[in-house]
């Protein structure tokens, strides 16, 4: 289990055009921020 602090892994998934995205491919680039949401269409 991850505790605060600790480094995110690195995971791949799919952006809203379909491409395949690493989190590793922004190290060192840019912030990240991710947003996770039950179902679409809901509010966030």
């Amino acid at each position: 289990m991850l505790e605060i602090g600790d480094k995110a892994p690195d995971f791949s998934l799919q952006d809203d055009h379909g491409n395949n995205v690493k989190l590793s491919d922004f190290a060192g680039k840019k912030a990240v921020v991710l947003f996770f949401y039950p179902k679409a269409d809901t509010p966030g």
